[in-house]
């Protein structure tokens, strides 16, 4: 783990962010730019598998092609003193409220939800008009300032670090809210409650798995509650249930300006 006061690079640790199955993130400084910025430290077993890392690079390359209001923006790798290899992405340093901190708080209001609906749909159309699929939206990738700009993060994230051929539902293990506890169980939780059935099954994925995603993040927001609470996505009620109120006053509306 990264301390304080460490570098990586041009890169200055100032303190942590949090850390998961794909990686450890910091505060750092750009001490040659002279900005602050988000540094995802890529796992120690991940960053000696030279072929991995080859990947991965290749993958972020296509990813800093993403330049869009609503998308943390990847501004490039940092590489290890001794081997040369990338060893950590450099991003955007997002600050704000993550949205699932705000559904944890209750339902959200109709006329709130949708500014943030929209620039998750912008930030999706965006990504998908360059072939590039999500994999991992859930409320936790979802940043939201206080100007209510939204930033979506880890944009293909759970693609690039995932070893060549695995499975859609590889990709979702590694996302941090997944605990080794409760994939033990065979719990839904964290990432699984967001997966669309195809990727559930390990089949290959699409855009089409995002705007599931986006639909299961909609719900939650308007109910302020998760979509499943059972052990199996079969077990969930249907939204009329979860909240009555919330049909009545919705009208039918596109994301679309």
């Amino acid at each position: 783990m990264a301390k304080a006061g460490s570098r990586l690079g041009a890169y200055e640790v100032t303190g942590a962010i949090g850390a998961g199955g794909m990686g450890e993130v910091y505060r750092a400084r750009d001490t040659q730019l002279n900005r602050d910025v988000a540094i995802k430290v890529l796992p120690e077993l991940f960053a000696l598998d030279h072929e991995r890392v080859a990947r991965f690079t290749r993958e972020a390359q296509t990813l800093a092609a993403l330049n869009h209001p609503n998308i943390a923006q990847i501004y490039g790798l940092a590489h290890g003193a001794s081997a040369g290899s990338a060893q950590a992405l450099v991003m955007e340093l997002v600050e704000g409220e993550d949205l699932s901190d705000l559904i944890a708080r209750g339902p959200i209001l109709v006329a709130d939800v949708l500014p943030i609906a929209r620039q998750i749909a912008d930030a999706l159309e965006a990504a998908h008009e360059l072939g590039i699929v999500h994999r991992d939206l859930k409320p936790a990738n979802v940043k939201v300032r206080r100007d209510g700009t939204v930033k979506v993060l880890d944009f293909g994230l759970a693609k690039a670090l995932a070893p060549e051929g695995a499975s859609a539902t590889a990709d979702a293990m590694r996302s941090p809210t997944l605990t080794a506890r409760a994939t033990e169980m065979g719990m839904i939780l964290g990432t699984a409650a967001y997966m669309a059935p195809e990727q559930a099954r390990g089949k290959a994925v699409d855009r089409r798995a995002d705007i599931w995603a986006f639909g299961v993040v909609l719900y939650e927001m308007l109910t302020g509650r998760a979509r499943s609470r059972g052990r199996r996505p079969r077990t969930c009620s249907p939204p009329c249930c979860a909240r009555r109120s919330t049909g009545a006053r919705c009208q039918p509306m596109s994301l679309r300006r």
